[in-house]
């Protein structure tokens, strides 16, 4: 271990922050103290004491670290990575090296203009993302076979789950008491996350040991692996229709490169296709983030998990794209939800999707060809050696056999020549190619063997060992987008093309509540592209990766200093999956204690989408708590449903500060109700932006909380994913943290079987959380706290004379958010939220959060990274639209014919022949002067998303559509 691992960031004096931090907090002190003394208030100290209830406010401070530099960061973080062991890695269970192209490489993964971005929801400002995404969903569907797929989900074993309970919700009654089976010829990982998914709810998992016999029952699904964990290819066909036959679904895990050259599953009658786009460029990052794919028929398009982009057309009828279908997501049917996935892994799925456009159909058949031709060479010199090698046909996996002392022995030696393989038994070794691997890695593997007749491989012997019924036939990728892009100029300028028509925290602030869209600084994103870090396999042998290991600690400990909990686990790659590994945490605890039978999870009116839908997946039935008029969970009724349910209450999910963002004076007593009765209270940690440094959730009642790592602790948004989700827990509940039957120091043996396919989720991502506490000390991260909830309030009084701000906390104050209320101009002036938000695009901004938690309200949160310049033109919009209002109810703007129904407004229309409007065009591209400096350009005008849920289309459309 060098010696810049030995000391830890942790453990000496804090100082006073003057390094990042001042770079990291956008209010400069001169802005802070004008920002204070408009409300009224002498220091930051002030405002935390009149918004923060005293019976949390932490007395301690956080002592994290000496805060280090910019450089020290790095210069640490380069220490760890280069402490990691960089091998050949031929490990597979999914996974395989890539080269990512350079050009996709700077211009995407580290370009802040693709990895800041948010979520597509408005449509307009999202345009180049969208079309990246309809390209992933389009490689999906070409090269799977199938009608219809999504926009990526969070890895390939979730994604299984997610196809299991999805075939589940389809055949409804008739699935009732029937199981589900899964071959043992799926990666472990997948069986492992199925049957975690699958206990909760009452779904009985076969293990088939010899798939033939998959229709010999009636199971409601039927998982298969395609090609083998091991490296077996069939032809499945016979084997799905008797499935069908039976009343079955058949799901097919599916390595996408192979199927460049493999019978599509489509064309064998799979009902869904899930897999991995890892190999389409993304680096192995020790887990994640990477892209799943879900492909499915076109008849269940809603109910498909995720999100799917889909072709629509703008109010001047030019093409447009937006979000398809959304009321099948999970925010919308809450406890009636058979997903809780919130987040997508936008940003990869953009990576895979420009490395099929890069290379092409005829380049991604020379990457498989390849790949094939030497597992071909692999498999015959193994078999010339004497060896027994486990299938007749394969893609890219060779798996032998020998006696116990051989296999070691070629592990032994293959690792000190550079190469992991994997050790499936004592007898069995397993070695995946990928597209990085060379003849001569091929050679050097079978000299490994150390037989003589190994390598004696006729040039006529390299064929791939692909039977002739399974050689692909059908067309793939013949869309243009997939034949246009192929040398780096043309590359670079369709991704610079797209990226200019999305709009992303490199143009202006996006203050949507609840979502934290705070700097993702550029020393903290740099490290994850170190090749220590993002060379790694997930199942890597751990006496190879101690810079991770030790990363993975220190960042476990700095979590555990901010939050008081005892222990985290880092294993959940989501929020959503945090809510859901947390509520079996609790459920596991309460068995352990013989109290299995509590299954009520109470849930505030007010709470975050994905709580119900975890609670549900997680088999607990949800009890809805009523919220009172400023809203707070009323007291009175929660008292009354956890005394009604006292024999059966397993927890209480609650957001803290509240989903109406204000701190609830009577959180502690919230708590105390719920254990008294005997359940647990599961914290959701969303708004943890406002208590970092200030209060601890452990230390005023919650037994589990988790955090969102792209939220508070700045891993980037990336357009909609990837994120990360750990959980901390109280001590009681550390024995039940989340294992990993391939990695068991993972997590505790007496814990939650896996949630997620790696051990430790995205692990690839947690080097910029780690950069970022490091950096902040624990003075810095207090303060960044204080000026978000000053800018927040900040915003709340300079527009509470033109808006009502719904709720407030005793002092008049708000967290870190604050809700604004449109709903009384739909009646004055025939406004809607919708316009509002529409129409603060013309002014540069992307809308903060719409209609949640409150139908016809805007939630603002500006984070403590904006500046007061920021806020100030951010305000001076919002006074602009409602003075626009106050036209239109003072009948000098027309009802109809107005800047906020029509906005936003393109270049392309305001500068046609035929403009007719009644207000100017420099009302509609220059609402205030300063919009002039910087103007953002929608691409689009209004989306009309009813037409395209009415003609779905959810693949790149016909050229002639984009020629009319």
């Amino acid at each position: 271990m060098p010696s810049s691992m030995k000391k830890s960031v942790l453990g000496a004096a804090p100082t006073i922050p003057e390094g990042f931090s001042r770079r990291h907090i956008g209010p400069q002190p001169d802005e802070i103290a004008s920002m204070l003394s408009s409300l009224n208030l002498r220091s930051l100290d002030e405002l935390t004491r009149k918004t923060i209830p005293a019976s949390i406010l932490s007395s301690d401070e956080l002592h994290l670290s000496k805060t280090l530099s910019e450089k020290e960061a790095l210069e640490y973080l380069a220490s760890l990575a280069s402490s990691n062991q960089i091998k050949k890695s031929l490990i597979g269970l999914g996974y395989a090296n890539c080269i990512t192209p350079s050009v996709i490489l700077r211009n995407v993964l580290e370009n802040p203009g693709w990895y800041t971005s948010y979520t597509p929801y408005q449509a307009e400002i999202s345009q180049g993302r969208l079309e990246a995404l309809l390209n992933f969903q389009t490689m999906i569907i070409d090269l799977t076979g199938m009608e219809i797929a999504n926009a990526s989900l969070l890895d390939e074993a979730t994604a299984a789950a997610e196809a299991m309970t999805f075939c589940k919700a389809i055949k409804g009654k008739s699935s009732a008491d029937k199981a589900v089976a899964v071959s043992r010829g799926c990666h472990p990982q997948i069986i492992e996350v199925l049957t975690t998914r699958a206990e909760p709810l009452g779904i009985p998992i076969h293990i088939l040991e010899d798939d033939n016999s998959a229709a010999s029952e009636s199971y409601f699904a039927v998982v298969l692996q395609y090609p083998e964990t091991q490296g077996g290819i069939r032809d499945y066909s016979e084997i799905l229709k008797g499935i069908r036959d039976t009343g079955g679904m058949s799901i097919l895990c599916s390595d996408l490169l192979s199927l460049a050259l493999l019978k599509p599953p489509g064309e064998m009658g799979a009902d869904v296709v899930v897999g991995n786009t890892q190999r389409f460029g993304v680096p192995l990052g020790f887990g994640g983030p990477h892209a799943a794919y879900f492909a499915t028929l076109s008849h269940y398009q809603r109910q498909v998990p995720g999100r799917m982009v889909g072709v629509s057309k703008d109010n001047h009828g030019q093409l447009a794209l937006r979000l398809a279908l959304q009321t099948r997501e999970q925010h919308i049917r809450r406890e009636k939800a058979t997903s809780n996935i919130c987040t997508a892994q936008v940003l990869l799925a953009v990576m895979a999707s420009m490395y099929a456009v890069y290379h092409g159909p005829e380049g991604l058949q020379i990457i498989a060809k390849q790949i094939a031709d030497l597992a071909g060479r692999l498999a015959r010199g193994i078999e010339n050696s004497g060896l027994s090698t486990a299938s007749k046909y394969c893609f890219d996996t060779v798996t032998f056999s020998s006696n116990e002392a051989e296999c070691e022995a070629i592990f032994e030696r293959a690792e000190k020549a550079g190469y992991n393989l994997r050790r499936i038994d004592t007898n069995t070794l397993s070695i995946t190619l990928d597209e990085t691997t060379s003849e001569e890695d091929v050679t050097i593997l079978l000299s490994l063997l150390d037989r003589s007749d190994s390598n004696s491989v006729r040039t006529e012997d390299s064929r791939p060992r692909i039977p002739e019924e399974l050689i692909r036939t059908s067309e793939y990728l013949q869309h243009p987008a997939f034949n246009s892009y192929h040398s780096e100029t043309e590359m670079l300028r369709y991704l610079n093309r797209l990226q200019q028509r999305d709009l992303s925290l490199t143009n202006s602030m996006i203050p949507l509540g609840s979502c934290t869209m705070k700097l993702n600084a550029t020393s903290e994103m740099i490290p994850i592209t170190y090749p220590g870090f993002c060379h790694i396999h997930p199942f890597a042998p751990l006496h190879q990766v101690p810079g991770y290991l030790h990363l993975l600690n220190e960042l476990k400990t700095m979590l555990c200093h901010i939050t008081g909990f005892s222990d985290v686990s880092l294993q959940p790659n989501a929020g959503s999956q945090g809510e859901y590994a947390g509520l079996l945490v609790i459920r596991r605890y309460l068995d352990s204690q013989d109290q299995g039978h509590r299954d009520i999870c109470l849930i505030p009116s007010s709470a975050h989408g994905t709580n119900p839908a975890s609670a549900v997946m997680a088999g607990l039935r949800v009890v809805v708590v009523d919220c009172d008029s400023d809203g707070n969970i009323d007291i009175d009724d929660l008292r009354h449903k956890a005394g009604k349910y006292a024999e059966s209450l397993a927890a209480l999910m609650v957001t803290y500060p509240s989903t109406h963002g204000v701190f609830e004076e009577k959180i502690c007593t919230i708590c105390d109700i719920v254990h008294s009765f005997g359940g647990q209270v599961y914290l959701d940690g969303a708004n943890m932006n406002a208590l970092v440094g200030l209060c601890k959730p452990a230390d005023f009642g919650a037994d589990v909380a988790h955090l969102n790592l792209h939220k508070t602790f700045c891993i980037p948004h990336g357009g909609g994913g990837p994120g990360v989700g750990p959980i901390g827990v109280q001590a009681h509940l550390t024995p039940f943290l989340p294992r990993h039957s391939l990695t068991p120091t993972a997590g505790p043996v007496s814990g939650v079987p896996a949630i997620s396919a790696a051990p430790w989720g995205s692990a690839g991502i947690l080097p910029i959380s780690l950069a970022y506490i490091a950096m902040m000390g624990g003075e810095g991260l207090k303060r960044a706290t204080q000026v978000a909830i000053l800018n927040a309030n900040y915003i709340a009084s300079r527009l509470a004379d033109h808006y009502e701000v719904l709720y407030r906390g005793q002092h008049g104050l708000v967290a870190h958010e604050c809700i604004i209320d449109f709903r009384p101009f739909k009646k004055s002036a025939g406004i809607t939220v919708d316009d509002v938000a529409k129409r603060l695009i013309d002014f540069g901004f992307h809308a903060p959060t719409m209609s949640w938690p409150v139908p016809g309200t805007l939630m603002i949160e500006p984070t403590e990274s904006e500046s007061k310049k920021e806020i100030d033109r951010f305000c001076e919009a919002m006074l602009e639209i409602r003075s626009e209002i106050q036209d239109i109810e003072d009948g000098i703007s027309d009802r109809v014919r107005n800047p906020l129904k029509n906005a936003p407004h393109t270049a392309e229309v305001l500068i046609s022949d035929d403009w007719s409007e009644l207000y100017s065009r420099t009302k509609a591209a220059y609402p205030l002067d300063w919009v002039r400096s910087g103007k953002f350009w929608p691409p689009v005008s209004r989306v009309d998303n009813a037409f395209g849920d009415r003609n779905l289309m959810c693949s790149c459309p016909p050229v002639e559509t984009y020629q009319e």
